[in-house]
């Protein structure tokens, strides 16, 4: 890996409002620590660092000019800004190109999947980044995964990336990296249950609607036993005959 230089200087441990007229002078607050000095608080041309990063990554070893000496640090740990997602702060980690450390590398995807492709299957993207253990100078920028032969449940588990040379992962070989599932099943919906044949269908009386009174009268004669009698039929025979009978008796 090549390594990148970048400019820095030393400052004084600085306030909240300090720190905030460094970065609108165009300067990001920054320190450095590890190996076997002291911590020590710098700041960084913003411009200069943003090319870094454009053209380089995260995962770039760099030769830190303070003054007229040079450190061989990594990009450790940006902070942004919650609302800006400006760079407000960065630490920078002291590293031996002689002893392997352990860092995350970006897994890219290359090629087109025929399950995604032709057969409509959705791929989806599990493991973005590896954890790695290697050399400074052995850092990949990125790894990439061909899914140009996946079909429909196929996929790329860690233990079938093809990592560079010096790069060990650390990270379960049976984890899953990519896969390419089916696509989802379209519901469809449930017709409404249709009347059976030869069903009546249900009759809307025409014309007036009887009167609440007039219903409660309609239905008694039912619920006591029957419909009314017809008109002209034959008197009740027993008691109520009697009294039916007494008004013709007593009329000539």
């Amino acid at each position: 890996m090549k390594t990148i230089e970048l400019g820095a200087e030393r400052r004084e441990l600085a306030s909240k409002g300090e720190r905030r007229q460094l970065r609108s002078a165009g300067r990001i607050p920054a320190v450095v620590y590890g190996g076997k000095k002291d911590a020590a608080p710098l700041s960084i041309d913003g411009k200069s660092l943003f090319q870094v990063l454009k053209g380089h990554g995260t995962n770039v070893i760099m030769n830190l000019k303070v003054g007229g000496a040079g450190e061989t640090v990594l990009l450790k740990d940006l902070q942004r800004d919650f609302v800006t997602h400006n760079i407000v702060h960065v630490d920078f980690q002291r590293v031996s190109m002689t002893e392997k450390l352990e860092v995350n590398v970006p897994l890219h995807i290359v090629g087109e999947a025929p399950g995604v492709k032709l057969s409509g299957g959705i791929l989806e993207h599990i493991l973005r980044e590896l954890r790695v253990r290697c050399l400074p100078a052995d850092i990949p920028d990125g790894i990439n995964i061909d899914v140009s032969a996946l079909q429909i449940n196929q996929g790329v588990k860690v233990k079938d990336l093809v990592l560079p040379k010096g790069v060990e992962s650390l990270i379960d070989g049976g984890s899953l990296v990519v896969n390419i599932v089916a696509p989802a099943e379209e519901e469809v919906a449930t017709p409404a249950t249709a009347a059976p044949t030869g069903a009546e269908p249900e009759v809307i009386a025409k014309g007036k609607k009887p009167e609440e009174g007039e219903e409660g009268a309609a239905a008694a004669p039912a619920a006591k036993g029957g419909a009314a009698p017809a008109k002209g039929a034959a008197a009740p025979a027993g008691k109520d005959a009697g009294k039916a009978a007494a008004p013709a008796a007593g009329k000539k």
